[in-house]
């Protein structure tokens, strides 16, 4: 005999299934298309979140990971001269990190390969609209 809470707790299984499997399908997904620009998806998300001089801290913080795979990151970025390192302007300590030109261009090209792809699809815009508000308030009640 199925109870109740046995039926809930294989809903929110499911649920748990079919947003793993969305994650799994739309990293592999963004992992393909970044490829095609020469990144890996960490050196997008570093290019994405590079939007004007920033520390090492402040990029990692908006990368969402810590500042020593930041780093890793923005090594490899300033091998392939996508982006410099300059002495911050008012703490001597510190690097700023800004976009070569090389850098900006790269960086539009992703911004128009994302606009372009569609990463979910079979959803309209404004179902992907509900989505992300729904996954927004799942995360921030973590």
């Amino acid at each position: 005999m199925t109870t109740t809470s046995d039926a809930q707790a294989a809903a929110q299984w499911e649920l748990s299934k079919l947003v793993h499997e969305l994650d799994m399908q739309n990293a592999a997904r963004l992992r393909e298309r970044v490829a095609e620009l020469g990144l890996t998806v960490a050196q997008a998300s570093a290019l994405r979140e590079l939007t004007g001089p920033m520390t090492l801290s402040e990029l990692a913080v908006r990368m969402s990971c810590e500042p020593s795979n930041a780093t890793v990151v923005i090594d490899k970025l300033e091998s392939q001269r996508l982006i410099e390192r300059r002495p911050h302007p008012s703490d001597r300590r510190a690097k700023q990190l800004l976009l070569t030109p090389e850098g900006v261009e790269r960086r539009e090209r992703l911004l128009k390969l994302v606009r372009e792809d569609t990463f979910f699809p079979g959803l309209t815009q404004q179902e992907q609209d509900a989505l992300q508000d729904l996954l927004q308030r799942a995360i921030s009640h973590r």
